[in-house]
């Protein structure tokens, strides 16, 4: 389906958004993280990599903030199969991070195709990066791949890597809740 690499850069697309886009959560509201709190949260939605809080500054949190509300309107055009508007949408995001593939290679690794330059910031890099990984998916018949929780009050992002695309839930906590509710309504159905 996808490889290690893109679909590592497409989990941390749908993470970034996750983690840095208001809505709802889980059956809860959930206020996106600002200001001060956005460092940490980029923290918490990029693979740890030797990566700290530390290491992302104010600025560099708040660009990946605007890319993450970028890349869910991407999830959602794609959610209700509107490739044409998740296209343009990446399309922008792509001409705007300067994407383009090049062969990386860190001491003791193998060569790496990345989307970034050496000396983009990491906000340019993590955001060419997931434009590229997402713009793979649209380009192909993995479209359907990306999605929006189904669950009532949850829009929580996700890819789908399970074999049978059948996945509806941005997590198991979700899929639980709807199955409980159902088992409730069921429940109350025989009474």
């Amino acid at each position: 389906m996808f490889d290690s690499h893109i679909a590592t850069l497409l989990e941390v697309a749908a993470s970034l958004v996750n983690e840095l886009t208001g809505g709802s959560r889980r059956g809860k509201a959930y206020e996106a993280p600002s200001d001060g709190d956005l460092p940490d949260a980029v923290a918490v939605a990029l693979p740890s990599g030797g990566l700290s809080r530390e290491d992302i500054e104010q600025e560099q949190a708040a660009y990946l903030a605007r890319t993450a509300e970028q890349l869910r309107h991407v999830f959602a055009a794609a959610e209700s199969e509107d490739i044409d508007r998740a296209a343009g949408i990446l399309n922008t995001l792509l001409m705007n991070t300067g994407a383009r593939p090049q062969l990386d290679r860190t001491l003791g690794e193998p060569w790496q195709v990345h989307f970034h330059g050496t000396s983009d910031t990491l906000a340019v890099g993590w955001s060419a990066g997931c434009a590229t990984a997402l713009a793979l998916a649209l380009g192909s018949d993995l479209a359907g791949r990306l999605g929006v929780c189904q669950a009532p009050k949850c829009d929580r992002v996700y890819v789908d890597t399970s074999r049978n695309a059948a996945r509806q839930f941005c997590s198991t906590a979700c899929q639980s809740r709807v199955k409980a509710a159902a088992h409730r309504a069921r429940r109350a159905g025989k009474g």
